[in-house]
């Protein structure tokens, strides 16, 4: 069974003194099953966002001890910053990352805002999706008043903490603990410190908008005396100006809280019409906590699409343009691996074949060792024959006097961009194959029952070593079709890069098949395998003719 993962974002109000921030976050890490990924403190905010991820029972229970800690430490008696706040802990949520649900999510939330209430005394709230009445799901509403305006609210009837006493503790205060979907804290930086300007683009920009106004700046109201609002831009957005002393700026500060609805990239250019409208630019953005790699690599296709420039390039490439275009390095380096959450979450530990510089694969190729073998070499000569087909794809986008096509290459890049992706992780893959027949092998067999799942690890896991290079098989020959085509109507100039990509791509479903064959010699007569064999030699056929065919363009283009 695959791993429940959550994703934990406390936000501490402490962003000063470091030694505190430390002190929680060591509890969080003492937690066996978490991993810490990032820790973003702000002085100017007094505001640290803390975030980290693991199985839900570990994550709530290092969501506890942070509590608990901050609890200790943080005197909110004494705190002072631009962000709105209303305690040590001043917002907890879960969010769920794999395998989860989100009224699983939910369940856990409630469970450790009930042992924070009960145990630690504190009052809490839930908010969002583990709101307890439609009037707390915002957490805005519920901070309303922050920490000065929080021993009146307590006194209310209708604001009862949904767990914890309904008593003011100036020390620690009171928190705010929820479930939510995933939400990215982006500021955009202002070219001045105008506060009351940077809530004006806020105030547009923002699905809540702004408030009615008669000529006189008077609110407007209805009939029931309710104030009336004037919607914003974008969906799913949350958005206020303020001064960022430590930079010396005004910013936007926004929470995305749909990146489907509104993705970062659209509430970036959206800023910057509305500043350019009242004679104000954007100078570049900031990025508070960690960001789905979706999200910068959408980001980069939207900036190269708006140039009517291929987006099929690499992963680096797509992060390098949304890096620039979005100016998320003008503050402070952006480095991937600190601010992604796939990178950060990837095991450095773990050697892979694809890190390896070209010398290095080739020497870990001869050195003794069985792997990497016949399926990992055929995988990645599958990798170089699409990587020229996309190659190809991409200087016929930006051949001078064929602009018109650019988007038609594009997409045949972009294609082509996805099997590189696919047939470098089978690079690994295969190793990982043959490893696994190994560990089955290993198993012991004392006695009958471990005999027998013994020998069922064996065969589950020979099954696998065949799916694997008949992968590779697969993704191989889908690249034919776009090399074949960059034979055809690809730049001419280049015609011979796609002859040698056809080579490539054949030689993989050539390699592939022979690793399908000799891994299925003890399983020929198991109903899988025998379809599995039948569909590997028809794929073969199916390569041959169409590198054949591939073979016949290319030469009758080079006289």
């Amino acid at each position: 069974m695959q791993k429940q993962l959550i994703e934990c974002v406390p936000n501490f109000s402490e962003g000063v003194d470091l030694t505190i921030i430390k002190q929680i976050t060591n509890v969080i890490e003492a937690v066996e099953g978490v991993k810490l990924l990032d820790v973003d403190p702000g002085k100017a905010t007094n505001r640290t966002v803390v975030t980290f991820v693991g199985e839900p029972e570990s994550v709530i229970e290092a969501a506890f001890q942070a509590i608990k800690k901050a609890g200790e430490l943080i005197d909110m008696r004494k705190h002072k910053g631009e962000h709105p706040r209303m305690g040590a802990t001043d917002v907890c949520p879960l969010i769920p990352i794999a395998n989860i649900s989100m009224e699983e999510t939910v369940a856990f939330a409630k469970k450790l805002a009930k042992r924070v209430g009960e145990e630690l005394g504190i009052p809490v709230f839930n908010y969002e999706y583990a709101a307890s009445t439609p009037e707390r799901r915002n957490l805005a509403a519920i901070r309303a008043g922050e920490y000065e305006g929080l021993a009146a609210k307590l006194a209310k009837p209708e604001w009862k903490p949904d767990f914890g006493p309904a008593e003011f503790n100036a020390f620690s205060a009171a928190t705010v603990i929820g479930a939510r979907d995933l939400l990215i804290a982006y500021n955009v930086n202002l070219n001045h410190t105008s506060i009351r300007r940077a809530n004006s683009i806020a105030f547009d920009i923002r699905e809540k908008g702004r408030k009615k106004t008669d000529e006189k700046g008077k609110a407007i109201k209805n009939e029931a005396g309710e104030e009336q609002w004037t919607p914003g831009l974008l969906k799913s957005v949350k958005a206020i100006g303020w001064y960022i002393a430590e930079y010396g700026i005004a910013q936007i500060s926004i929470n995305l809280t749909n990146i489907k609805e509104t993705p970062m990239h659209i509430a970036f250019d959206t800023c910057c019409e509305r500043a350019a409208a009242r004679g104000m630019r954007i100078t570049g953005s900031e990025l508070v906590g960690l960001v789905p790699l979706q999200s910068l690599l959408d980001a980069g296709k939207y900036f190269l699409a708006k140039q009517q420039r291929s987006i099929g390039v690499s992963e680096a490439e797509l992060i390098k343009i949304a890096v620039k275009s979005l100016g998320l390095d003008e503050l402070a380096p952006f480095d991937p691996n600190k601010k992604v959450i796939e990178y950060v979450m990837q095991d450095k530990g773990a050697k892979k074949l694809i890190d390896m510089n070209l010398e290095a694969f080739a020497d870990e190729t001869a050195s003794e060792s069985p792997a990497p073998g016949g399926g990992s070499i055929a995988a990645y000569c599958g990798v170089l024959g699409v990587s020229l087909g996309t190659m190809v794809a991409n200087l016929s986008s930006h051949k001078k006097g064929w602009d018109a096509r650019w988007k038609e290459f594009s997409d045949y890049a972009e294609h082509g961009q996805q099997l590189k992706s696919a047939l470098l992780h089978l690079v690994d893959e295969d190793t990982a194959a043959f490893n696994r027949i190994m560990d089955a092998f290993g198993l012991p067999k004392a006695t009958a029952e471990e005999k027998e799942a013994r020998q069922t690890a064996i065969q589950q896991a020979t099954i696998y070593a065949i799916q694997v290079p008949y992968r590779t098989m697969q993704k191989s020959y889908e690249s034919m079709p776009l090399i074949k085509a960059m034979a055809e109507i690809g730049n001419p100039n280049s015609v011979s890069d796609a002859g040698v990509g056809a080579m490539c791509a054949l030689t993989a479903v050539r390699g592939a098949y022979l690793n399908v064959k000799i891994n299925a010699q003890d399983l020929k007569t198991h109903p899988d395998v025998m379809q599995l064999l039948n569909d590997a030699a028809q794929l073969l056929a199916n390569a041959v003719k169409m590198e054949q065919e591939i073979m016949a363009i290319v030469e009758s283009k080079i006289k």
